[in-house]
């Protein structure tokens, strides 16, 4: 019996054998599971390598202590080793072979799992796509001219062959990008009209619908456009400057911009913000959201994207608008990555984990919220 060996090769209890049986049944489930796809779940696989590693490091030698049953055992030991040890011998083979398959089994499991979630968001950038497709055919016809594909201020815009496809790519689904900005539901619930400057696919403006809060959007793209109002949305291809240039003043109640701001070049931007501190009513609210430069895993995405204009810090951000006529103004850090250093229970090294923290773990991105003057 596989017990009986283990129990006598390494001197285990009778507990210890029926972990034994134990450890097979749990190798011989995760086997079946891998086979069959499994759930993907790596923690049941370390778990029973850890239960592995106690049968591991199997040894004929022992601690046997002092005195007179010291020296007998140590006597008795010689004359059964030439039994013992062949078992103990074959025993750490099997325990050595048990933890290659398992963490072969785990790196499986980890490879299924990376290729089901890669698979899953190229289906979802396809489906989008598609839609882009269908939507902006529709948009075509009956047009009297050919649809620009971009009417942005930046030039490099229409140098990006499929801008839509990129988008997907590089910033996420329609969920992911409503689960985002979700939050900013609140903040212009009390601000109708809003008027979304750059609303992409119309993530915040279907939100705002849904929460029963006048909302429309304008986007430099086509397909953007195009795809918003295949989602029913009030979206029309418009520039910044130019849609708000023949707005009338104290038209909008909020008026929103998410990852806009970087891509407009100096003279645009500060134009963007005057004409949104008129536009707005009252005490009217500007929120522009922006890639955190001070984050360096920020400026990875920043520089990602070759239609930005450049990175703005907090400051300048902030600066730009008071001088362009708000009131008063708010920087809000969003999206703190999820990996952080733990800060350990000395204070010093707690202090310089903070410290990293802060440089190098930075909040993702941030929010600009402007408030128009009063009266």
């Amino acid at each position: 019996m596989l017990e009986e060996k283990n129990a006598a090769a390494a001197g285990l209890s009778e507990a210890g054998a029926d972990d034994v049986v134990e450890l097979y049944r749990r190798l011989r489930e995760e086997l079946r599971q891998g086979a069959s796809g499994g759930d993907g779940r790596g923690g049941d696989v370390e778990a029973t390598r850890a239960l592995a590693e106690r049968f591991w490091p199997v040894t004929t030698e022992r601690d046997l202590g002092g005195g007179p049953k010291g020296i007998v055992k140590r006597v008795l030991r010689k004359f059964m080793r030439w039994y013992v040890e062949p078992l103990a011998a074959d025993q750490r083979i099997f325990n050595d072979s048990v933890l290659k398959l398992l963490d072969a089994l785990s790196e499986r499991l980890d490879d299924a799992s990376a290729a089901r979630n890669r698979a899953e968001r190229l289906a979802r950038e396809l489906e989008e796509r598609l839609t882009r497709a269908e939507r902006r055919g529709r948009a075509n016809v009956g047009a009297p001219a050919p649809i620009a594909a971009t009417v942005a201020a930046q030039p490099s815009a229409a140098s990006v062959p499929d801008y839509f496809a990129f988008e997907s790519r590089m910033r996420g689904s329609v969920e992911s990008i409503r689960d985002r900005q979700r939050p900013y539901v609140d903040v212009f619930r009390p601000a109708a009209p809003v008027l979304d400057i750059g609303c992409g696919r119309g993530e915040l403006i279907g939100l705002l619908r849904d929460a029963g809060v006048e909302a429309r959007g304008i986007d430099a793209d086509a397909d953007m456009a195009a795809y918003a109002r295949g989602e029913g949305l009030d979206v029309e291809q418009a520039d910044a400057v130019a849609y708000l240039g023949q707005a009338e003043d104290g038209a909008f109640g909020g008026i929103f911009m998410g990852q806009v701001v970087e891509h407009l070049p100096p003279a645009t931007l500060v134009a963007t913000l005057e004409l949104c501190a008129r536009k707005l009513r009252p005490g009217g609210i500007l929120l522009a959201e922006t890639i955190n430069p001070l984050s360096p895993l920020a400026l990875r995405n920043y520089f990602a994207d070759l239609t930005h204009a450049q990175p703005l810090v907090p400051e300048t951000l902030e600066l730009l608008a008071r001088q362009a006529g708000f009131a008063e103004t708010e920087v809000r850090f969003l999206n703190a990555p999820a990996d952080r250093l733990t800060e350990p229970e000395d204070p010093l090294i707690a202090a310089n984990a903070r410290r990293l923290n802060e440089l190098l773990f930075g909040p993702l991105d941030y929010a600009l919220v402007a408030r128009a003057p009063t009266g």
